[in-house]
């Protein structure tokens, strides 16, 4: 058991909320969950259940959690876990920066580069550290959430977070902290240009991958990428099985000698999807300006441009018109390979 005051405020209680904030709390540190009333009436009357590709199952009854549509006033943290959407992230900060102690450390375990310094901007008073969560979670259910991929957590190093270092690893949440983080971030990002041509294709995660036809569009985002990194002079982190270089080859191979070479990377529950397709089949908001659009804006602070990564933010963003899954071929087509 650590020795932090203050329990652990997972602002944002979604899949990625709901499933750290409830491994922590299951291994014994006090957690508290701020998140939308849909998440909450469903954690309310089911509990928090917790499952994994391992074959770990962990229950929280409902009556151990302390859930809140907004931060319980006259709480003092000792870490914060901000989870929000993206787009949430500068009016999640700003309600933290209110409510929150100065200098109470506020983790962003978001998707994309921008948001620990967006959420900085919004709350000038906390201390925003940059995180990455590698893995995958689904809601399989009201207040069911499943990690079906691997890895490990990394955050920017910290005071406060070596200081939990064994309630996180007590949880089943191995944490590594790293002094620079951006180039771990940017090898994140790599791997989840995935995310759009998941959630177009309507397929789980390992049926998607298992199509050469999407895994030559992934090729594609990640090769422009990759291009642009090595033009601004940045070198992003190895955070799967290989090096982020040698990634587009190995997606463009045939499918059975994909499948022999790629075993580790397809190491993937059957029930895995993206997250951007659990917000398009429910309407909501995505992260594509975080991914994809985080790759056009690279190429735009070179005076350079990325069609293949904004051909994908197009096609996200008219989902809402024509809400029909595309074939390989079809998506292909649309970014023009």
């Amino acid at each position: 058991m650590s020795t932090a005051a203050g329990p652990v405020l997972v602002m944002g209680a979604g899949a990625i909320g709901c499933y750290l904030g409830g491994c922590l709390q299951a291994a014994g540190v006090p957690v508290v969950f701020v998140g939308r009333p849909r998440v909450l009436a469903a954690l309310r009357e089911h509990g928090l259940s917790l499952t994994d590709l391992d074959g770990g199952r962990q229950h929280i009854d409902r009556r151990a959690l302390s859930l809140f549509e907004a931060i319980p006033p006259g709480i003092a943290p000792s870490l914060v876990l901000l989870a929000v959407k993206s787009g949430a992230t500068a009016e999640a900060a700003a309600q933290l920066g209110a409510a929150l102690p100065a200098g109470t450390p506020v983790v962003s375990m978001q998707n994309g580069l921008s948001n620990a310094a967006t959420a900085q901007a919004a709350a000038p008073m906390l201390r925003l550290l940059a995180g990455m969560v590698p893995f995958n979670i689904a809601e399989l259910a009201p207040g069911h959430y499943h990690r079906g991929t691997t890895g490990a957590l990394a955050a920017q190093d910290d005071a406060a977070l070596r200081a939990r270092l064994s309630d996180f690893a007590r949880a089943g949440l191995p944490l590594q902290l790293h002094t620079d983080l951006r180039a771990v971030q940017w090898g994140k990002l790599l791997l989840n240009l995935n995310n759009p041509v998941n959630a177009l294709s309507g397929l789980p995660l390992r049926a998607q991958l298992m199509d050469r036809g999407y895994r030559q569009c992934l090729a594609a985002l990640q090769t422009e990428a990759l291009a642009l990194l090595r033009s601004a002079g940045i070198q992003p982190a190895q955070v799967a099985a290989l090096p982020p270089h040698r990634v587009p080859t190995l997606l463009r191979l045939p499918t059975p000698l994909f499948r022999l070479i790629a075993a580790r990377m397809l190491r993937i529950d059957p029930q895995a999807r993206s997250s951007m397709a659990d917000d398009l089949a429910q309407g909501r908001a995505t992260e594509i300006d975080a991914l994809c659009g985080e790759v056009v804006r690279l190429a735009e602070g070179q005076s350079l441009t990325a069609p293949v990564n904004a051909r994908m933010v197009g096609l996200i963003k008219a989902w809402p018109e024509r809400p029909v899954a595309l074939s390989s071929a079809a998506m292909k087509k649309a970014l023009h390979l």
